[in-house]
């Protein structure tokens, strides 16, 4: 592992333990984000993305949750996502060295939020699952700006934390613990978000 994300996956981990959560901007380089977005696109034009649903049954609720995506599968990634699993697998291998936690694998997929889309409020853990450890959301939106919305909300015990989806910008937080949800945005928003689970 190079030296430069050992340091970043130490700040990650920190952030966690601290407060609950973590954040790291540049997890991925300006060209890997270009390329991604090429990836999300031509998934998009081929009519790979289904419509989200909600709790184990994917129950299609609209007034809950709006985004549309298409799960990711190691065997047949393309090389920038190969890429980015393979960072992925780093920082949870790299979790399990020093922090314990006995993570062995990843759900992972591309979300999009059309205009005007939401989540209201959840946690990432389903009533008889407790597989899920840490959430991560990787942000894909080139030139987002700050009246765009589209904020992720934390709920945490003192305060409500308000994240903009920056290009590049990974967040990982307690999947257990900390409630959020997505705000509407002005421009469609997109992400590479999934859970690093305990059990295969």
């Amino acid at each position: 592992m190079e030296e430069t994300w050992q340091v970043s996956f130490e700040s990650i981990i920190s952030q966690i333990i601290e407060q609950g959560y973590g954040i790291l901007d540049s997890f991925l380089s300006e060209g890997e984000i270009a390329e991604l977005n090429e990836s999300f696109l031509a998934h998009y034009r081929a009519s790979e993305f289904k419509q989200a649903g909600i709790s184990k049954g994917h129950e299609v609720v609209k007034n809950i949750r709006g985004d549309e995506i298409l799960w990711l599968e190691k065997e047949t990634a393309n090389s920038v996502e190969t890429t980015f699993l393979a960072r992925l697998e780093e920082f949870m291998n790299y979790v399990n060295y020093t922090c314990f936690l006995g993570l062995r694998s990843y759900e992972i997929h591309y979300a999009s939020y059309p205009v005007g889309t939401f989540y209201k409020r959840h946690l990432d853990k389903f009533r008889n699952d407790s597989g899920r450890k840490l959430s991560f959301i990787c942000y894909l939106n080139q030139n987002w700006q700050a009246d765009n919305g589209g904020e992720l909300v934390m709920y945490l015990p003192d305060k409500e934390e308000l994240v903009l989806p920056l290009a590049g910008r990974l967040v990982v937080f307690e999947s257990d613990k900390i409630e959020h949800e997505v705000l509407p945005a002005t421009r469609e928003r997109r992400s590479l978000t999934g859970w690093l689970r305990n059990i295969d």
